[in-house]
């Protein structure tokens, strides 16, 4: 009768032929069990025979690898000694503890001056992301406490239960029916766009989306997209990875300067006119009827529906897309509704494009990972989505007034810029300040910010783009203060 506990047995490590891959024939003359007590030794300290793990007995072992007995037996030995594994009679020998091992020194944090130097270079983000702070006030990050944990495990196993056993093979590179559907559903209550689902695409948020369509405009003979100035320097470099370039058209308090669009000559137009990065400004209803002449006369058109759900002093303003279709590229995601590593967004192209941009999917990834798709789908479906929408609503109106108070309070002089939506605000403060000198000053003093100078390709004046959604109002009054201690200091 076979009396082994189910536990031990899962524990245990089968031996085989294969076992740790182990070729004596790589061992030196007269040294084979000082050979595979290191090679043994190292499978232990790498987690490749983890504590609890039972090793083949001897005989087994001995003869799988064509060595005699008594050179198991002095290998196990001396893991034995070591302190490495210990015999347990019947149930075998066990490892029991892991090697001692330095461990390796942490890379030290960018400093300060390393962050911000006068040229961001493509790993600037990832280097400010690292770099640590008491407070972090980067812009565009949703209040990530606010994640809705017991909603999303409802959904999970709403899903999980009624999944069948085809759903967990490869799928359609476009994403699956179920979220396509509830995006199309999603887009026509809250954005005005009426699209068919079978034209909707899921891609692994906007970064990805621009980097499809870049491929997709290259491929079309399309090797320029104008750029709003200032706008995003992520979005920029995304773009110039991509071999286009990215000539820059002036913002000003009506949104992009479609006139200086136009005289630029570049057939490609990015921009963000529901809240415009960083400056927060609304792309106005003159400036929108000038820019889809502009579109209509054979200009394409990227729309990036950044922090379009947002909103908070103003109407919900119409996307682009549901204006012009045919010569609007359209994408958005669900990073500032729900959490950037979700990396879930969808994609709209004019019909002429969709086939490309489906192959280019499908050969970066051959689609997103299905079961988070089928879950985001579940929670727009039920209504969850908009519940939590509405909570985040109420919650960010509270922290930008306090951040507005601070601003008053702290930065005297300093001019607010897009208030009425989105994730963000942006200050200009007075010309005898350099915003990359101050943002490596609050960085110092422990608050992370980023300069407004990043942002534009042409002079701009200085200021900060200050992110409130993921902290508290105590926070913001802290990090706003300090950045009012590190200005003074400046000065």
């Amino acid at each position: 009768m076979d009396r082994a506990k189910p536990a031990d047995v899962e524990r245990s490590i089968t031996a085989g032929s294969d076992f740790l891959q182990l070729d004596v024939g790589q061992a030196p003359p007269g040294g084979l069990a000082d050979w595979l007590a290191a090679r043994l030794r190292a499978a232990i300290a790498d987690g490749r025979l983890p504590v609890g793990a039972r090793l083949p007995a001897s005989r087994v072992f001995a003869a799988e690898l064509g060595v005699s007995r008594g050179v198991v037996t002095e290998a196990y030995q001396r893991l034995t000694e070591d302190g490495h594994v210990v015999g347990r009679g019947r149930a075998g020998t066990v490892v029991v503890a892991t090697p001692g091992a330095v461990p390796a020194p942490a890379p030290a944090p960018p400093a300060p001056t390393e962050v911000f130097a006068d040229q961001p270079g493509t790993d600037v983000f990832d280097a400010l992301r690292t770099a640590p702070a008491e407070i972090d006030l980067t812009p565009g990050v949703p209040d990530l406490a606010a994640f809705p944990r017991a909603a999303w495990l409802r959904a999970e196993r709403s899903v999980l239960h009624r999944l069948t056993p085809a759903a967990f093979g490869y799928g359609d590179p476009t994403g699956t029916p179920a979220l396509r559907l509830a995006v199309a559903t999603w887009l026509a209550r809250s954005r005005g766009i009426r699209v068919d689902p079978a034209a909707v695409v899921i891609v692994a948020g906007v970064s990805q989306a621009l980097g499809l369509l870049a491929q997709v405009l290259h491929d079309d003979g399309i090797h320029t997209v104008a750029v709003e100035d200032p706008g995003s320097l992520g979005v920029r470099q995304h773009l110039r990875n991509w071999r286009l370039d990215t000539p820059p058209v002036a913002v000003d308090a009506h949104g992009l300067r479609v006139d200086d669009l136009a005289a630029s000559g570049a057939p490609a137009v990015l921009l963000t006119p529901a809240h415009q990065f960083p400056t927060g400004v609304v792309l106005d209803g003159e400036r929108r009827r000038t820019l889809i002449r502009w579109a209509e006369r054979g200009g394409l058109i990227i729309e990036d529906d950044y922090d379009a759900e947002h909103r908070y002093d103003r109407p919900p303003v119409p996307a682009l897309r549901g204006m012009l279709p045919e010569r609007v590229c359209y994408t958005g995601s669900v990073s500032k509704l729900l959490a950037p590593a979700l990396r879930t967004g969808w994609v709209l192209v004019p019909p002429r494009y969709h086939a490309a941009l489906v192959a280019a999917k499908r050969m970066a990834d051959l689609g997103n990972a299905a079961l988070p798709q089928l879950v985001l789908a579940e929670l727009m479906d039920s209504g969850e989505l908009e519940r939590h929408l509405r909570l985040l609503r109420r919650r960010h109106v509270r922290r930008r007034d306090a951040m507005i108070r601070a601003i008053g309070r702290h930065l005297p002089g300093a001019v607010v810029h897009g208030a009425a939506a989105g994730l963000h605000l942006s200050v200009t403060l007075g010309p005898e300040v350099s915003d990359v000198h101050l943002a490596a000053a609050a960085l110092r003093r422990g608050v992370k910010v980023q300069p407004l100078s990043w942002h534009g390709q042409r002079p701009q004046p200085p200021g900060l783009v200050l992110g409130y959604a993921a902290n508290a109002p105590g926070d913001l009054e802290r990090g706003v203060a300090t950045l009012g201690a590190a200005l003074r200091e400046l000065r």
